[in-house]
């Protein structure tokens, strides 16, 4: 997933265009809209059940009365073992641009600390091969390559929190509208490229183990409904699929240790789609353990519909699913001049733009996903907040730092995106701690949601 972002010189023209293009989702919804047109074709043929892909179909969003404080109750039947997990990809990049973070007595503190602390017990990272150009320069979005995950795996494993890792195999954001190849895998064959990802994945999660990171999950690619690495045929993609599947199957023989492979797509509205896809996956012998679902409310569709394929990847395939990214807001406001991807006009009926409406509604996504046996959710980009203030000029942070979704520097490699958004982050009225630092209160509801309010 990813974003849009702004530099000085395009900040009015881009001003306009952020909400298209945030450093989250916003692509992937513009993708939702159009993209599969694209190459739907290549990748979903068929339907594992016609009635049950909602592609076409209106999704209502459920709308929910205000209600006192019903985000500080415990959730029926959440299992022991749920995952309350946090993707922190940015963190270190954000520390580098002198953002500082405080605990809730005003204190200088480790966000991951403060994570733990509400009840997080699982930090997402995703990793890039190579996200620099030539010149060494960093193409933003956290500059994530693999020694930014160990640093921050290294920091959540100490916090007592396992560790998703979210391979894209790209040098970039991966998601539907883009699957690029790394540059040194261009112009290989699928076989080629297949050897290439089974020797990244083995090599890096090798150093990830050596390193102390406690690895529980891993992502073989990101968001991949239509490609992987610059694959778009379905054949093509299960074939590299399994390069990183045996490649994790070995480490984690090797070091005796339980690792669950996730494989990870969006458009939770197009149900059908999703299904064939993991009936596809099944068929072709594909040796994986979970779906992990993108699901952003203001764009995904109703709560119904979500948990229902959920619900559906379990009975029909025995696969566990969960959702691997959501979010919402906790203001409309915004904090670093570079817009919003989620605006006024995007807030889900009866969830207003409020710490207790960013709670409520997490706390209700999650009864949902509870109540058909989805084994957790990860909150995407919970940390990631302003480098500077709304009225400053802060591109040359983000350009140095990588502390935007993008920089000037990914131009090259992403040309169609990077290219003309490049700049700040889209996605800082939607973290657990305001524009300054300070936690909000709703990152309380993990907890709550496990205990209730004592």
């Amino acid at each position: 997933m990813k974003g849009k972002s702004f530099c000085s010189l395009i900040m009015a023209t881009v001003m306009i265009l952020g909400v298209l293009n945030g450093c989250g989702s916003n692509d992937e919804n513009a993708v939702n809209e159009a993209g599969a047109s694209e190459q739907e074709t290549t990748l979903v043929t068929d339907s594992a059940e016609a009635s049950e892909n909602s592609s076409e179909e209106t999704i209502e969003i459920e709308t929910k009365e205000s209600e006192v404080e019903t985000w500080k109750t415990a959730i029926d039947g959440l299992p022991d073992d749920f995952i309350f997990g946090m993707d922190a990809s940015s963190l270190l990049v954000e520390e580098k641009s002198g953002v500082k973070y405080y605990d809730f007595e005003g204190n200088e503190q480790d966000p991951l600390k403060t994570f733990a602390d509400s009840g997080i017990n699982y930090i997402r990272l995703r990793v890039w091969n190579d996200p620099y150009d030539e010149n060494g320069n960093g193409y933003g979005g956290g500059n994530n390559d693999l020694p930014t995950a160990i640093e921050l795996g290294k920091r959540a494993t100490e916090y007592g929190m396992r560790v998703m890792i979210d391979f894209h195999y790209s040098d970039f954001w991966a998601d539907p509208k883009r699957q690029h190849a790394p540059k040194a895998w261009e112009g290989m064959s699928v076989e080629e490229k297949s050897s290439a990802l089974y020797d990244f994945t083995k090599d890096s999660l090798t150093q990830l183990l050596d390193a102390g990171v406690d690895v529980g999950m891993i992502q073989i690619g990101n968001e991949i409904n239509y490609g992987m690495s610059g694959e778009t045929k379905l054949e093509n993609v299960i074939e590299l699929l399994k390069s990183g599947s045996k490649a994790i199957r070995e480490v984690s023989e090797d070091y005796e240790k339980d690792i669950d492979i996730v494989v990870h797509y969006t458009r939770i509205t197009a149900k059908g789609d999703v299904l064939t896809l993991v009936e596809k996956l099944v068929n072709a012998e594909l040796d994986f353990d979970m779906i992990g679902m993108s699901y952003y409310p203001f764009w995904d569709g109703g709560m119904d519909n979500m948990s229902r394929v959920l619900e559906l990847i379990q009975e029909r395939y025995g696969k566990k699913a969960f959702l691997a990214e959501t979010s919402y807001c906790y203001t409309t406001e915004d904090g670093d001049g570079s817009g919003n991807s989620l605006t006024e006009k995007d807030l889900v009926d009866g969830y207003p733009a409020s710490p207790e409406g960013q709670a409520t509604i997490l706390h209700d996504i999650c009864q949902y996903v509870t109540n058909v046996g989805g084994i957790g959710i990860f909150y995407w980009e919970g940390a990631w907040i302003p480098v500077g203030p709304a009225s400053a000029d802060n591109s040359a942070i983000w350009e140095q730092y990588g502390s935007g979704w993008a920089s000037s520097y990914a131009s090259d490699y992403d040309p169609e995106d990077a290219a003309v958004y490049y700049g700040g982050c889209s996605w800082d009225n939607q973290a657990f701690f305001d524009f300054e630092g300070r936690p909000l209160e709703s990152i309380n509801v993990f907890n709550y949601m496990k205990n209730g309010a004592e």
